[in-house]
């Protein structure tokens, strides 16, 4: 694998091409693919392979129900049109998984008595891995809609009440309607953005 690269049909799906989706066909998502989608995302790199995040695939009415009061107003309609809306959250108990997922040491001790590195790596590593099931929806067919449009204390009592699992942020899934996509909006340059020292 080491050297190998993908190619540029590739690099469009995953990049170039790929856009933010607000509008969508009237296709579901099925449970196959959307658990196919987590197991592509959880072979991506955490820090002490740690992996916090949790994901709920919003699809049934009954959930979408809990969900619709949690969103922004703008995010309504493109949310509940959606054939599925992943909430990726991130488990603040991870640390209890770490004897297993991290076997080389006792890695779970890394955290005892520390709240603030167990939010912080629960919340850095998350996101790390919440984006990447946004690429491994696209590798497999889906179109994405991410969002931060959302109450997060509303939609931890809908979903996580009692739990130790917290909201970060909301994608939206499906099969979207090309036509509606907006044109893409600028990004900075290297030279804007990045120093090589």
């Amino acid at each position: 694998m080491t050297g190998s690269i993908v190619t540029d049909a590739a690099l469009d799906l995953l990049f170039r091409e790929a856009r933010t989706y607000r509008h969508w066909r009237d296709k579901p998502v099925s449970p196959i693919l959307l658990e196919a989608v987590y197991d592509l995302a959880k072979m991506g790199p955490t820090s002490g392979n740690c992996s916090p995040m949790r994901v709920v695939f919003v699809v049934g009415p009954e959930a979408k129900a809990r969900l619709k009061p949690c969103l922004s107003p703008g995010n309504v309609d493109q949310t509940m049109a959606a054939p599925a809306t992943a909430i990726i959250a991130h488990d603040m108990d991870f640390p209890d998984l770490m004897p297993r997922l991290y076997r080389k040491e006792d890695a779970r001790s890394w955290f005892a008595g520390k709240p603030d590195l167990i939010a912080e790596t629960a919340f850095r590593n998350g996101s790390l891995q919440g984006a990447y099931l946004i690429m491994a929806a696209r590798a497999l067919g889906l179109d994405c809609g991410p969002m931060s449009g959302f109450n997060r204390a509303k939609t931890d009592k809908a979903f996580f009440e009692g739990q130790s699992w917290r909201s970060n942020f909301l994608v939206n899934l499906g099969y979207g309607l090309d036509d509606t996509v907006d044109p893409r909006d600028d990004r900075l340059d290297f030279d804007e953005a990045c120093r090589i020292e």
